[in-house]
């Protein structure tokens, strides 16, 4: 049944939405009276809310996955950070993580005119279609490069990057500068530039400036972006050699 109720939460992927009871039983291939069942129990554990004939995800879910230790402690380390990238750039910012060949939002800070982006908090994209994926891609171990590279390259807009000997000479390029570039190849008209960010020898997040392309500038935008994944690094490895116990 755990099975079940985790299929019935994961049809509200990647988007979330509502859907109805026929909806739900068609997406997650149950029976309409199981998924009748498993939706009135997720309902009174308060990982689904009922409107009418429709179903939502819960408020329960956002409060657990906001609890997370790895993402918790990268969030709150980065937050300064991320403010003053925004500060100095007033654009777009994000914070990402990889989980497999995605990347995964657990950030963004924008201003009253926010982009038409499809990165949102707790939002997946393929990591080869995104500045943050790329400079996670970049970092995350050959092994993985060589799996992401070996499987059929997802494309989001033209402009996506689908050929696999291209995408390794721009991951080798990341490899040298520390730099992601992405020219509408998750959104048409924004573009993006990413670094990633350590603690020890992989990546474990990276942050990115979107901008519309009209005002993509690399040249003033990167020294912000690196300082800024430079300043949490050191944060984040100064935090891991500090032993357990000992007062801040």
């Amino acid at each position: 049944m755990l099975d079940k109720a985790a299929a019935v939460l994961d049809c509200y992927r990647p988007a979330g939405g509502a859907f109805r009871l026929t909806e739900i039983a068609a997406r997650t291939g149950l029976a309409k009276t199981t998924a009748f069942r498993l939706c009135a129990d997720l309902v009174r554990l308060g990982l689904l809310e009922r409107d009418g004939e429709t179903y939502r995800l819960g408020g329960k879910l956002f409060e657990l996955g906001s609890l997370v230790p790895r993402r918790l402690d990268l969030r709150e380390a980065a937050l300064p950070f991320l403010q003053d990238l925004f500060e100095a750039t007033h654009e777009t910012v994000h914070l990402g993580v990889r989980e497999g060949y995605e990347v995964v939002y657990i950030e963004r800070i924008h201003g009253h005119q926010a982009l038409s982006l499809p990165s949102r908090i707790g939002g997946r994209l393929p990591l080869t279609c995104t500045g943050v994926g790329k400079a996670l891609l970049a970092f995350s171990g050959s092994e993985l490069v060589d799996e992401v590279l070996a499987a059929p390259l997802p494309r989001l807009t033209p402009q996506s990057v689908t050929d696999a000997a291209r995408l390794r000479t721009v991951i080798e390029q990341i490899q040298v500068s520390g730099l992601a570039y992405e020219e509408q190849e998750a959104a048409p008209g924004v573009s993006c530039i990413a670094s990633p960010v350590f603690d020890g020898a992989t990546a474990v997040g990276a942050l990115s400036v979107a901008v519309p392309c009209v005002r993509f500038r690399p040249a003033q935008l990167a020294p912000a972006v690196r300082t800024a994944a430079l300043g949490l690094s050191r944060v984040l490895r100064a935090g891991s050699s500090t032993p357990r116990g000992a007062s801040s």
